[in-house]
């Protein structure tokens, strides 16, 4: 069996990937089709692909904060509104509930979602931003293009009975590393779909101003005894490190007074 030398295979592993390289981008631009809210059609590869995050602050009695929070969570699970995945919920109690809940949710069940976290609240400050995907998913399209077809030729030459141990050592590292980039690119991929078809709904619950305001001075209140403990325990320390400094500053004081009428006398 004739063996083909190594560098015989570099040669053709490195012109393959040149001639991958050097294809025409636009024309794989269109490769990635997408739906939902701010979706494009499969050959406008230049419009904008949108990506929103949506945040939303709401003001509510305090006890009720935290069956609100329960209340976004269970339609999120039960999908009430669209397709919902909770991604982050927290709450904290004490003098100052609050809660909030993160979700990624269908772009439809955004406004309801909305109303269901406001009612019987006060609404409070409300954001919209979107990213504009466009440019980031048709490189990643090319990308994806760019990797199969070398993975092709790679297994193209993979298939070749001529290849000397050494070689396919080396192919099969090559395929390894391809394969790899690959699967990375279409991680991407999905991510970039993921954020285009759903958008990203911040929810932050707070208690309403007044209470705020009075929960304040309650607090104000209950730590009297602990702020005035504080504030004697200092000013004793503080007389314990300042006295020794003013004794000799006293007694400086003295002896140049004495000095100064000793002074005086004499002249």
């Amino acid at each position: 069996m004739r063996r083909v030398p190594l560098r015989r295979v570099g040669a053709l592993l490195l012109a393959g990937a040149l001639a991958t390289g050097c294809s025409d981008p636009g024309a794989h631009a269109d490769g990635m089709a997408y739906s939902g809210s701010g979706a494009a059609s499969t050959g406008e590869a230049d419009d904008a692909l949108l990506a929103y995050e949506h945040s939303v602050g709401v003001q509510l009695d305090r006890e009720t904060i935290v069956p609100r929070l329960q209340a976004i969570q269970a339609a999120c699970r039960d999908a009430r509104f669209g397709a919902c995945t909770l991604i982050e919920a927290q709450q904290s109690a004490g003098d100052r509930p609050s809660a909030r809940a993160v979700l990624r949710m269908a772009p439809a069940g955004i406004e309801p979602m909305i109303a269901l976290a406001g009612e019987g609240g006060e609404a409070g400050e409300r954001s919209t931003r979107a990213e504009d995907l466009a440019v980031v998913v048709r490189d990643n399209t090319t990308e994806q293009d760019r990797l199969t077809k070398e993975m092709a030729r790679l297994q193209g030459f993979e298939a070749r009975p001529d290849l000397s141990v050494a070689d396919m050592i080396a192919l099969s590292e090559r395929i390894a590393a391809t394969q790899a980039q690959l699967e990375a690119a279409q991680r991407d991929g999905a991510q970039h779909r993921r954020r285009i078809d759903t958008q990203l709904l911040t929810v932050q619950l707070r208690a309403r101003d007044g209470q705020q305001g009075r929960s304040e001075i309650a607090m104000a209140f209950r730590e009297f005894g602990g702020t005035l403990a504080v504030g004697t325990a200092w000013t004793i320390r503080a007389t314990a490190f300042l006295l020794p400094l003013g004794l000799v500053g006293f007694a400086l004081f003295a002896l140049l007074r004495a000095w100064l009428l000793r002074r005086r006398r004499r002249g």
